[in-house]
């Protein structure tokens, strides 16, 4: 059985500290810039910082906009400028969490001011929904260029323009410590995306891509032949997230040509694209030539018995190497489920299964119950539960899922041990 016990990232690891300017606790340091630039003090961060340990070292700042705190004020760009400039000369904070918050370019400006620091401390940026636009995402891609400490950046959710996104392209070509990039809904086009293959020629550090749900206006999938070309090739991507990319069959029989002769990707994300029955005998193919995927994402198509049938086929292997797989919503009948329990009971290295959201008949039910009260599918690895009434077996679900970073920690971590 796989250890799924992820690695922490090196931000997560214990470094040697340094002290901050003139021994002030982080808050002190804020309330300090707050005054000297005339800033009115944000009762949310200040709360935040209050309650952090100064004995604390190598953590990551949370200032989400949507968490929910007794004292909640999203921040703003001059809450940004305050927080670069305090965390200048802090080292125990290498990570920064602004996710739905009111960040917009001028703030995307004070944080890339902050990433061009000789010295900076920080290796994961979280600025998902926000308001960053082409300036702020044009300023983050100069900062990257300069930048040799960030590992992990998260922009999803902006609209970075088609500018904004040549700019991250072009410094991403020179950029060779970045390990994590999310950029799902971002509203991608098949330019970009065309572009995003080229760079992952290039660049051999990049672990972790999503860019789930882009604007795709065309219907000949032009980019799953470039893909297709990149995954020969590179050597270092572990994760990759196409979801909502409306990719059809035809698609992914081009993407299954790069997947079979990759020995990197370790976990594929296709979920809620148009993938049936023969999309599903390209995957089975390249499970049978493929040695490193381990987890595969289809839940949301429409592969139904006979896709879930040729996929069991494949799995039951024992040299398959898929160890996590979802097909949830795939309008699965007792046909394919009972298929897939099978694969799961026989010798195959299937770990982890999660099938909500197609028809559960009694036989699937009882087959499930007994995959898990005989030990071969742990509770915690699946979606449903089952439960008895007068005699009957039937499955509730579970609120369970795939880990999405699993193998990008696991890579980032074993690079710096």
């Amino acid at each position: 059985m796989v250890n799924m016990t992820p690695l922490l990232f090196p931000w997560q690891q214990t470094l040697v500290p340094t002290s901050m300017m003139a021994n002030e606790t982080i808050s002190q340091r804020y309330t300090a810039v707050c005054d000297k630039h005339e800033i009115k003090i944000n009762p949310f961060i200040l709360n935040v910082l209050q309650q952090t340990s100064e004995a604390e070292r190598n953590f990551t700042l949370n200032l989400r906009g949507n968490d929910n705190q007794p004292v909640l004020q999203r921040l703003g760009d001059e809450d940004v400028f305050a927080m670069s400039k305090c965390l200048q000369n802090h080292q125990a904070v290498t990570g920064l969490d602004l996710r739905y918050n009111n960040v917009s370019d001028e703030g995307a400006r004070h944080l890339a001011d902050l990433i061009k620091v000789e010295n900076s401390a920080l290796r994961s940026l979280n600025l998902m929904f926000n308001n960053i636009q082409k300036e702020g995402a044009e300023l983050l891609a100069g900062g990257l260029q300069q930048n040799h400490s960030l590992m992990s950046l998260k922009l999803s959710g902006n609209k970075l323009s088609k500018k904004g996104f040549v700019a991250l392209g072009r410094a991403l070509q020179r950029n060779q410590t970045l390990q994590e990039l999310q950029l799902a809904d971002c509203d991608l086009d098949t330019t970009d995306v065309l572009t995003l293959s080229i760079v992952l020629k290039i660049n051999q550090t990049l672990r972790s891509v999503d860019i789930s749900r882009p604007l795709l206006f065309s219907l000949q999938e032009e980019w799953t032949w470039s893909f297709s070309e990149m995954l020969e090739t590179n050597s270092s991507l572990v994760e990759l997230h196409l979801g909502k990319m409306g990719l059809t069959d035809t698609g992914l029989e081009r993407l299954a040509r790069g997947l079979k002769q990759n020995r990197s990707l370790r976990y594929l994300d296709l979920r809620c694209n148009r993938v049936t029955r023969d999309g599903a005998q390209h995957l089975a193919e390249v499970l049978t030539q493929n040695s490193s995927l381990e987890v595969l994402d289809l839940s949301a198509n429409r592969i139904e018995d006979e896709g879930a049938t040729c996929l069991s086929g494949a799995i039951a292997r024992p040299e398959c190497p898929l160890r996590e797989f979802s097909v949830c919503r795939n309008n699965i009948r007792t046909e394919g489920l009972l298929s897939l329990s099978q694969a799961v009971a026989s010798a195959s290295g299937l770990t982890h299964l999660y099938i909500w959201g197609n028809q559960l008949q009694e036989p699937v039910c009882r087959a499930f119950s007994q995959l898990i009260s005989g030990g071969h599918l742990a509770p915690e690895h699946t979606d449903v539960s089952p439960y008895q009434v007068d005699g009957h077996v039937f499955l509730a679900e579970v609120n369970q899922r795939l880990r999405s970073t699993l193998f990008c920690l696991e890579t980032v971590g074993a690079a710096t041990s």
